[in-house]
């Protein structure tokens, strides 16, 4: 039983919270255990198709969890390896999820949770969310989860907002790329994530999969080995049960299997 992070399932939707919200939601080593377990099991169930993570309260995430923040002052450079590693699992975790992932950001999103924000596919938030990476105000700074923030506003941007620490809204977070869409309320976001999810279910899955394994892989990769690597996997998904099915459907103007009768 989850301590800190709850799930649930409704037509073929997940949603992952974090249940913190006298915390803000802030990150401890348990609340980054369960969303890795979490995440986890939503990629291996083929029940799921889409997964939302979200967060109960008045933030979507406010970064480190000060009880713990007050342990880590004691730890060792080792056991600060150890704590690190399980936040870049986590945010991998997340990031590598075989299912889409739609972070629903309101509130604070501060630090760590920018990060959250990052690793998932898509991201939306309330006009009234704020950011930052505030790390370096506290004399550390943000090394876990700068890939996967760099990865979505660009290496120049992260730079500025790294070192600058500074908070910024949710619409210049949608400049940046850090989210896709903004919304005047929380309705209005869970309408949208409800209609963004029914597209993606009409998708394959296997090929949603394989194009989030594949965006990732041709990144910053020869161009040679970029096309080997594309030219095979195109073409075994072309084969593929799942691929076959698609494209007959398309030219027989039927819906493939994995989209229910109903």
């Amino acid at each position: 039983m989850s301590q800190f992070v709850s799930q649930s399932i409704d037509a073929k939707i997940a949603t992952v919270s974090i249940n913190r919200p006298e915390l803000h939601n802030a990150f401890n080593e348990v609340v980054i255990a369960e969303l890795t377990e979490a995440f986890t099991a939503c990629g291996q169930t083929d029940d799921i198709r889409v997964v939302v993570l979200a967060s109960e309260g008045k933030s979507f995430c406010a970064g480190a969890d000060i009880n713990w923040m007050k342990r880590m002052v004691d730890y060792s450079f080792e056991e600060n390896v150890t704590d690190a590693n399980a936040m870049a699992l986590m945010l991998r975790t997340i990031r590598e999820c075989p299912k889409p992932v739609i972070a629903r950001v309101h509130g604070a999103c501060i630090g760590g949770g920018v990060g959250l924000a990052a690793a998932c596919d898509v991201a939306v938030a309330v006009e009234k969310a704020f950011f930052c990476l505030s790390e370096v105000k506290l004399g550390i700074l943000p090394a876990v989860i700068s890939p996967f923030v760099m990865e979505k506003i660009g290496p120049g941007q992260t730079r500025r907002y790294g070192l600058t620490a500074e908070r910024f809204s949710a619409e210049t977070a949608k400049q940046l790329g850090l989210v896709q869409e903004t919304f005047a309320d929380t309705d209005a976001m869970d309408t949208w994530i409800q209609e963004i999810a029914r597209v993606f279910i009409n998708n394959g899955p296997t090929a949603m999969a394989l194009c989030k394994r594949t965006l990732s892989d041709v990144a910053n990769v020869p161009w040679d080995n970029v096309q080997a690597l594309t030219s095979r996997r195109i073409s075994a998904q072309r084969v593929s049960e799942e691929g076959q099915d698609g494209l007959k459907s398309f030219l027989e103007k039927r819906k493939p299997s994995w989209i229910n009768p109903s």
